[in-house]
């Protein structure tokens, strides 16, 4: 399985706009973050998770030509606006698209997105999209795919496992019921914004307790805020967890 990281940073992305502090005027690559998204690639099946408003960017940064299926984890802004933007796979693919997400996130896309799928008039491209309400196990070719109970905030989101796989962004708490379907996972990636408490997001300190209680051998932080500087902080984390970063390609067994 081979894993590339589209994008690793939170809603506001990284730099801020307006912003001047260490991280945001960073000439480092590893401080510019798009909006959180991965690309799974395994056993001929590709795999994109959530469509960031950078979207058209992160296809043509990393070469992106294929895509089989779309995991949403959750509708807001940041994992949602660049939608619009498969239709360049459309293009190449001449197929639909299909898009996987639990009931509310199914309902947001079809309301944010009505225009797909209720046109108002004749003419112009829109993305060619199947889309399913998913809460339970479901097979994409020959690969599960199970879908992971997560709160973000009050909201009852989605993280994925596929294989020894698990992307858990967005997350503030994990249910013990969902623990139990992390079992036997070898590279755990989970939210951790910065170091500080945040309501709706884990900070730095939970998504270790998350790392050790599941006793991965490899984890990566996604969705960071620009309080985090890629350097300062992978000098201060264990040696088997990291920072993620724009254009990390990470490979596992599956």
């Amino acid at each position: 399985m081979k894993i590339t990281f589209l994008g690793t940073g939170t809603s506001h992305g990284v730099p801020v706009v307006g912003c001047e502090c260490a991280t945001c005027i960073s000439e480092d690559s590893k401080n510019k973050r798009y909006r959180s998204s991965i690309y799974i690639e395994i056993a001929n099946t590709s795999i994109l998770v959530d469509t960031p408003p950078e979207l058209r960017l992160q296809l043509l940064e990393n070469n992106i030509r294929k895509i089989d299926a779309v995991l949403f984890t959750h509708p807001h802004a940041d994992h949602l606006m660049g939608f619009d933007d498969l239709r360049g796979i459309n293009r190449l693919q001449r197929r639909s698209i299909p898009c996987y997400g639990n009931k509310m996130t199914i309902q947001e896309v079809e309301r944010v997105f009505s225009y797909i799928f209720n046109p108002i008039q004749i003419g112009g491209g829109v993305p060619e999209v199947i889309l399913y309400t998913v809460d339970r196990d479901f097979q994409l070719n020959d690969n599960t795919i199970i879908p992971i109970p997560i709160k973000h905030g009050k909201l009852n989101i989605l993280g994925y496992r596929i294989g020894k796989l698990a992307y858990l962004t967005d997350c503030s708490y994990i249910p013990e019921s969902s623990f139990a379907l992390l079992d036997g996972i070898e590279l755990l990636v989970i939210d951790a914004l910065r170091y500080r408490t945040h309501s709706t997001h884990m900070n730095i300190e939970e998504a270790l307790d998350v790392v050790d209680k599941l006793g991965v051998t490899k984890a990566y932080f996604t969705h960071l805020s620009h309080d985090l500087e890629h350097n300062k902080v992978n000098s201060e984390l264990p040696d088997h967890v990291k920072l993620a970063y724009d254009g990390l390609v990470v490979e596992i067994n599956n």
